[in-house]
């Protein structure tokens, strides 16, 4: 009994630290503390589309997020853990 707790607890776990915030969505703005505690992403090495100009991608909480550098708006969200 506690052992298949632990594993449905495990399971949820990891389910949602692939799934993207709820409050991030196209469009919305990223908080600066979760931007700067993300990883720069070489875009081209996993098969993302080129930012364009003033937007990178971070890999924040085991998602793929494209945002504005000045100011954080998101053009694209891509969950990938």
């Amino acid at each position: 009994m506690i052992a298949a707790s632990a594993l449905c607890l495990l399971a949820a776990a990891g389910a949602a630290s692939a799934m993207p915030h709820p409050e991030w969505h196209k469009g919305a703005r990223i908080a600066d503390t979760d931007w700067k505690r993300g990883q720069v992403v070489d875009y081209r090495s996993r098969h993302l589309r080129a930012p364009p100009r003033g937007y990178q991608w971070r890999d924040v909480d085991g998602n793929y997020v494209l945002a504005a550098i000045a100011g954080g708006a998101i053009a694209d969200l891509i969950a990938h853990s």
